[in-house]
């Protein structure tokens, strides 16, 4: 027997198996184009949301206890880009490579004084801090009272006993350039979510 290939008639595919076939490789075409293109899609989305993330409201994770009760370790909150913040603004700005979240007490010109027992005064008078549990004098080695220089902010902590701010000279007042944005909303975990 011939080991040759023996063509007849009978081992010729048929009209339909040939158009099944072509159908075949057309969806695999059309597949591969639409894969391509539904990739392509999604990468363009991802770079805009990196963009706007990075660009305009910073998502930032929240580490340490010098925020609580207000904000706590391990949460996500998030940031708008703004530059006129207001006394209980709470910031993200940057430190030593780091980012902190923060307090704004004072703004440029405003004279800030902290008493032994840790109330605070700005102007004159004293502020209104709802969101603190207790009053501390904290780390200060600042000579109060303290004038907020041009460009700066002047920040604290909710927690006063550890947060290390603008009351010690090795963090002193933020500078605007240093300054990310106020943050807006906390975004994690879900059953906390609400606008700050």
């Amino acid at each position: 027997m011939s080991s040759k290939i023996n063509l007849t008639m009978e081992n010729m595919p048929t009209t339909e198996q040939f158009e099944e076939e072509l159908r075949q490789l057309k969806y695999r075409k059309d597949f591969a184009k639409v894969l391509r293109s539904t990739v392509s899609s999604l990468l363009v989305v991802a770079a805009i949301a990196v963009l706007v993330a990075m660009l305009l409201l910073p998502v930032l994770r929240v580490t340490g206890s010098s925020m609580t009760p207000t904000l706590k370790n391990d949460e996500l909150v998030i940031c708008s880009k703004r530059s006129d913040f207001r006394s209980g603004d709470i910031v993200a700005f940057y430190y030593n490579n780091k980012i902190l979240l923060k307090r704004v007490i004072g703004t440029a010109g405003d004279i800030i004084d902290i008493k032994e027992d840790g109330t605070v005064y700005v102007n004159g008078e004293e502020l209104n801090e709802p969101y603190i549990n207790e009053k501390a004098l904290g780390t200060c080695d600042i000579n109060l009272p303290y004038q907020v220089p041009d460009n700066r902010i002047f920040v604290m902590g909710d927690h006063r006993s550890v947060s290390i701010d603008s009351r010690s000279l090795s963090v002193g007042c933020i500078a605007d350039e240093y300054v990310i944005g106020r943050v807006v909303l906390r975004l994690w975990p879900f059953e906390t979510i609400k606008r700050i």
